[in-house]
């Protein structure tokens, strides 16, 4: 690792001794990452175009999407490629909390990639059944709550936003609580992607929010001043969330409206999953809805109109969910859904960043 190889020769070297802040490993882990991807992109496109693993359109959906039918999916395995390596050259891999997130990758990027797989390679139209994926989905997310629930200097208490003073304390049920997080936000995110560039534009957004949330956390000074919970090896995460935004920068390239290439599930399932480990490490569970706002707007779209639909027996709420069919029904163009559902994206992070003075 870069950084453990470098830093040891600070005392040598006095300019070395950057390589301890982890300001500086952020930025340039997030560069890391967009080089990878902005690299490899071409190459992961040809590859998977020769493999003949295109994306698959649902006849039912908008007519406007027949056109994408076969452009390169599985593009998430380039994501979380990115990720890993970079971690693993400017992260601080004798930090716990950095450990659980490469895990979360792995666990839910294998999720993902094997539900990818079975559509693309055996040509199983829905890939896992739903109930299947909900019950690996949920396993993983308590293996992860349990992992995070015995760190050493981590609590049971939630943050309440705009309340300093109330902290409940869950006890051993926050490992529940936890996975909660971790797989409601790994199907929100997944069931977002259904747009070029909708899904990745909000999730560098919300990647960098949780950086400052992040630095804030595992800064003493800065965590005492704003009231914030302090966690010492939390400020670490700092440098993973850059990752995450740089390789999601590195794949918006690719993924822009006319999308070359779609993540799949390969990376919507694990980009949302460690997204809702962050915030639980990070003690902003619950802003995680401000932040990923777009996200649960979009799973609770898909949860009323199958709730509605089954009550009323064939009845609609929305022309077709996810929200942003629905819009598109509705006449508005792909390019303007999308950028409208960015500026909503930043619009929530700049309240959800909001709350760490208004307490």
């Amino acid at each position: 690792m870069l950084y453990e190889f470098l830093y040891p020769y600070h005392v040598d070297f006095s300019f070395l001794n950057i390589f301890r802040y982890i300001t500086f490993r952020t930025i340039y882990g997030g560069l890391t990452a967009f080089l990878i991807c902005l690299l490899l992109g071409p190459f992961i496109i040809r590859k998977l175009s020769q493999l003949q693993i295109g994306q698959i359109i649902q006849t039912d959906g908008p007519q406007s999407h027949l056109g994408k039918q076969g452009t390169p999916t599985m593009g998430g395995i380039l994501i979380l490629f990115s990720v890993f390596l970079t971690t693993v050259i400017w992260g601080n891999l004798s930090n716990h909390y950095v450990n659980i997130l490469l895990l979360t990758l792995i666990l839910f990027g294998f999720i993902g990639f094997i539900d990818d797989y079975l559509m693309q390679i055996k040509k199983r139209n829905m890939g896992f059944t739903a109930k299947g994926k909900f019950l690996i989905q949920v396993l993983f997310g308590l293996i992860i709550g349990w992992l995070i629930y015995e760190c050493p200097d981590f609590n049971s208490t939630l943050t309440i936003p705009f309340f300093k003073d109330v902290s409940p304390d869950l006890g051993i049920w926050y490992i529940p609580f936890a996975c909660l997080v971790i797989v409601g936000t790994s199907n929100a995110v997944n069931l977002t992607d259904g747009l070029d560039g909708l899904a990745i534009g909000p999730y560098i957004v919300a990647s960098v929010t949780y950086m400052f949330f992040a630095y804030v956390t595992g800064h003493i000074q800065i965590a005492e001043y704003l009231h914030v919970r302090h966690i010492a090896s939390a400020g670490e995460i700092a440098v993973i969330c850059g990752t995450l935004a740089g390789a999601g920068l590195g794949f918006l390239w690719f993924n822009a409206h006319p999308a070359q290439i779609f993540m799949g599930d390969s990376g919507s399932i694990p980009l949302g999953g460690i997204l809702g480990t962050i915030a639980v490490i990070t003690k902003q569970e619950i802003l995680l809805v401000i932040v990923g706002g777009l996200f649960v707007i979009e799973a609770l779209s898909v949860i009323i109109q199958v709730s509605y639909f089954k009550l009323t027996k064939g009845k609609r709420i929305f022309r077709m969910a996810p929200l942003h069919h629905h819009f598109e029904l509705k006449g508005w163009h792909e390019s303007k859904v999308i950028v409208r559902f960015w500026i909503i994206s930043i619009t929530l992070a700049l309240l959800s960043l909001s709350t760490l003075k208004i307490r």
